[in-house]
């Protein structure tokens, strides 16, 4: 047979196999199914010498040193928050500190409760920096430190409200979500609003001046509480930061905000035992000044080293000391009736007999209305 006979077998083959539906023969190109050839997946390359791009939030939380009081402010991705602003003779000091952080406009001021050592300064605040969000407690003062921020906020057109518990808001690649006011208080403390930053893994908690009757209801509400950083509450009183709050919370890091021989004897042993016993390491404003802790969302680091003192405050009135005077405790300040100012025991510019109202610490003249601190004396 030759080749000829070979290759008409094999045509007539392949036709069998075709109609038998054995083989299927591609469409010829053109047609309406015409067969497909996909090209080959593109691999992703990096250009050389060049890092892929990091998408983690940064977070830095400034904790200021201003006195006998609270300001905290914390900036994640440009945009910015500030917790409180200090006492009134501190707004000014306050400015400057945000100012040379590049800090013009604030997403969030939080006012976490109406004493003076919270939002003393927010009038300056107010005024000198744009402002998206004003969140206070519904508890009012009847003086004149609260009715100056009311008039900032009014000469702003700003409008503040209540954060309720359980609200979650964004700041840049963080979040911070509401723990408190959960009720009405008779004291303004248990007001303050409370809330837990978090940026990635890493959270701070603040909770104003909160006491243990707060404390208990934040507990409550079911919400974390579990932190790496908290800043504690009032100061480090012993009013506060209960043993149950601080097993909940649980803290690698604590922030004493306070000022250095301060009448009310901030921090106290209490707290400061608890805290040691916990092994927590503890930064505080009158020792070491302002401080910043930084989170790349997934560690903390600091620009400074952990107290290692342990020592508590004096409830002696020691502000008085400062000033020479060997008065402790009673009649270290005084009111001025006629114009509100406040002024140490041992001030030159003392009104007349008839005209004072004295007061053993400072935080009772201002709960009373004398929140204008004298320039001389400084109380």
């Amino acid at each position: 047979m030759n080749k000829h006979f070979f290759r008409k077998f094999w045509w007539i083959f392949a036709a069998l196999l075709i109609l038998t539906g054995t083989v299927t023969l591609p469409a010829p190109t053109g047609s309406e199914g015409a067969y497909r050839v996909e090209a080959a997946p593109q691999r992703t390359t990096q250009t050389a010498g060049k890092e892929p791009e990091d998408k983690t939030s940064r977070a830095e939380v400034h904790f200021i040193d201003v006195g006998q009081g609270d300001a905290t402010l914390i900036v994640c991705d440009g945009h910015a928050m500030l917790i409180d602003t200090g006492d009134n003779d501190r707004g000014t000091a306050l400015q400057l500190y945000l100012s040379k952080q590049g800090i013009k406009r604030l997403d969030y001021l939080v006012l976490t409760h109406p004493d003076a050592d919270h939002i003393g300064g927010a009038d300056v605040i107010i005024t000198k920096f744009a402002i998206g969000n004003v969140f206070m407690t519904d508890f009012k003062k009847d003086n004149k430190t609260y009715q100056k921020v009311i008039t900032a906020l009014a000469d702003k057109k700003l409008k503040w409200s209540v954060p309720r518990p359980g609200r979650v808001y964004t700041l840049g690649g963080g979040k911070f979500t509401i723990l408190a006011p959960n009720g009405t208080y008779d004291d303004p403390n248990n007001a303050s609003i409370a809330l837990l930053f978090q940026n990635g893994d890493t959270s701070f908690l603040f909770t104003g001046d909160a006491q243990e009757e707060a404390e208990q209801d934040i507990l409550e509400n079911g919400l974390s509480v579990k932190a790496d950083v908290y800043q504690a509450g009032h100061h480090g009183s012993d009013t506060s930061s209960c043993a149950e709050f601080l097993e909940a919370v649980d803290p690698d890091y604590a922030v004493i905000s306070c000022e250095e021989g301060n009448s009310y004897g901030h921090p106290h042993a209490a707290v400061l035992n608890s805290l040691r016993a916990m092994g927590v390491s503890v930064f505080r404003t009158d020792e070491q000044g302002s401080m910043i802790a930084r989170s790349d969302g997934t560690k903390i680091t600091w620009n400074s080293a952990p107290s290692d003192t342990w020592k508590a405050g004096e409830r002696t009135g020691s502000g008085v000391q400062k000033q020479g005077a060997g008065t402790k405790g009673k009649g270290a300040y005084i009111g001025n009736k006629n114009n509100g100012k406040l002024h140490r025991a041992t001030c030159e510019k003392l009104p007349q007999k008839e005209n004072r109202a004295v007061f053993d610490t400072k935080k009772e003249a201002v709960d009373a209305g004398y929140d204008d601190p004298c320039k001389l004396c400084k109380p």
